[in-house]
């Protein structure tokens, strides 16, 4: 399993989440408190971020965050009212090629995803695919089952021109959920999305457990921020845990974040 990070709130520096936290990303992909899948995540690292004009851009690596000077430079450089990203522990088979890493970016949409589907290859990779539009199905440059929930989300985003990120994003996992129901088998979809103005997370399963998940309003003692991650990023008691099958949703004109279940 991977592990998340998600940010909406005033503009700060990437290695603020990444580097600078008591358990910052960085920690967690040598030293993770609740990774139950395996033991690091040295299999690729990624950060999605937004611009002063909105416009997303991605850095993806396929070599262990700890090990990565590269990244450790850009984020002491950079800044951003919102960001996203992970550090990968691969599933079984699947290659260390760049176009498996995540953040994944169609438009303006950043998006991560933290799970798995059961049995992918033999269960939802050709069903997802038939689900598709041309244009979308174009979009899956690799073979993660990660891709194709993102390229799921993509087909509903456009398909749907008023849709919001907490919409679209409930859709593609009832539509994930219907998916798994029909071909017999399982997923965890822990996920979060972005357009640079919001944020959604989700915290989901079916017939299995979901990964841990967590969400602060105030973890670095200024207003206006939430924070999304897979484990705290500090000992503080402003971390929530998600609870099974449910969603936050928070906008940068009001910071209230709206947390619901499916």
């Amino acid at each position: 399993m991977c592990r998340l990070i998600g940010y909406l709130g005033n503009a700060i520096q990437l290695d603020e989440l990444l580097y600078k936290q008591e358990h910052s990303l960085y920690k967690q992909s040598y030293s993770s408190l609740e990774l139950k899948s395996g033991v690091v995540c040295a299999d690729g690292v990624g950060v999605g971020w937004y611009d002063e004009a909105g416009k997303p851009f991605i850095y993806r690596n396929t070599i262990p965050l700890w090990n990565d000077p590269n990244l450790e430079e850009l984020s002491n450089y950079v800044q951003s009212t919102c960001t996203v990203g992970y550090v990968r522990l691969a599933g079984i088979g699947e290659s260390l090629d760049i176009s498996n890493c995540q953040p994944f970016r169609s438009g303006k949409l950043l998006f991560v995803h933290n799970g798995e589907i059961s049995n992918f290859q033999e269960t939802l990779y050709r069903p997802i695919r038939e689900s598709l539009s041309d244009s979308t199905y174009r979009l899956i440059k690799g073979m993660t089952d990660s891709e194709h929930i993102f390229a799921l989300l993509v087909e509903i985003w456009q398909s749907s021109p008023n849709s919001t990120l907490f919409s679209a994003l409930s859709a593609t996992v009832q539509k994930l959920t219907e998916l798994a129901s029909k071909h017999n088998t399982s997923f965890s979809a822990n996920l979060i999305v972005s357009d640079g103005e919001g944020i959604a997370a989700i915290r989901c399963a079916y017939r299995t457990q979901a990964p841990t998940l967590y969400w602060s309003y105030d973890a670095f003692n200024e207003l206006n921020q939430v924070i999304v991650a897979s484990e705290p990023l500090s000992n503080s008691q402003d971390w929530t845990a998600f609870s099974e099958q449910s969603m936050l949703f928070v906008e940068s004109q009001s910071f209230k974040p709206t947390i619901s279940l499916l």
